[in-house]
């Protein structure tokens, strides 16, 4: 089982990199070529995942409004954009590392995610570079990973509570923000946008399917229970206006969208 346990294992090696370049390289290796996991491997998981000295991490509120009416609220966007993407990466190789005895799936799953969040991050940061930035240049906040931190213990409540709600949002908010990069010309922003948006309709999807499969193997009924997840952590549930279409084929129904309409 030793190139078993290498897959999950080389998931934590990406995980605990603190360089954004070598953990995408690692990343997008393990994703293309991510072997046969182990699930009954206990890998010893550290609370944060390895991430460079900069961005400074504030609170939300502490961070500028970005507007990208001109040149540097557009690269603020984007940073933005790219931080989150970066985080994501995070996510799914915690995902893979710190949950043990999942099927195989679960962690195949999570990988192939992982590399498309890097291939994300790597678009971004390209593209940050033509408008004269890099990543770290603005202020960030730690939101999307102090719900990580919160559902440590428990993978039902890290896929009810982060992909189908945190991540989800990035589906209600893409298109308004697409149109905002094309009003002020910058289609080749908007293009990256577009393939995020592909790619991350398929990362909700993920997330609400092993959500389900869990809620499934205790017995448990998915609605009560995801609104019993948002009491237990004070995350608040999803709000409209919501991409229907987009949640939808992301894999919500059409009655758990009717329950946070109101």
């Amino acid at each position: 089982m030793n190139a078993a346990r290498e897959t999950r294992a080389g998931a934590r090696e990406a995980l605990i990199c603190a360089d954004p370049g070598e953990k995408v390289a690692l990343t997008r290796a393990l994703a293309a070529d991510p072997g046969v996991p182990d699930p009954a491997a206990l890998l010893r998981c550290n609370e944060l995942p390895g991430r460079p000295g900069l961005p400074r991490l504030v609170p939300p509120q502490q961070v500028p409004r970005r507007r990208p009416g001109s040149l540097l609220g557009r690269a603020a966007l984007l940073h933005a954009i790219a931080h989150i993407e970066f985080n994501a990466i995070n996510l799914a190789l915690d995902a893979v590392v710190r949950f043990p005895n999942l099927p195989p799936a679960f962690y195949l799953d999570w990988l192939r995610v992982a590399g498309e969040e890097a291939q994300h991050y790597t678009l971004l940061v390209a593209h940050l570079a033509t408008l004269g930035h890099a990543y770290g240049d603005f202020l960030a906040h730690d939101g999307l990973w102090d719900a990580a931190r919160k559902t440590t213990a428990d993978p039902l409540a890290r896929m009810g509570l982060v992909p189908r709600v945190l991540e989800a949002r990035g589906l209600d908010v893409t298109p308004g923000l697409q149109a905002r990069l094309r009003t002020v010309g910058d289609t080749a922003a908007a293009a990256i946008l577009d393939l995020i948006l592909r790619d991350e309709i398929g990362h909700v999807a993920v997330g609400n399917r092993w959500y389900e499969w869990l809620c499934a193997q205790r017995g448990v009924a998915p609605r009560t229970t995801f609104a019993a997840l948002c009491v237990t952590y004070g995350q608040s549930p999803p709000r409209a206006p919501f991409n229907v279409a987009a949640r939808l084929a992301g894999g919500f129904s059409r009655e758990e969208l009717a329950d946070w309409a109101g």
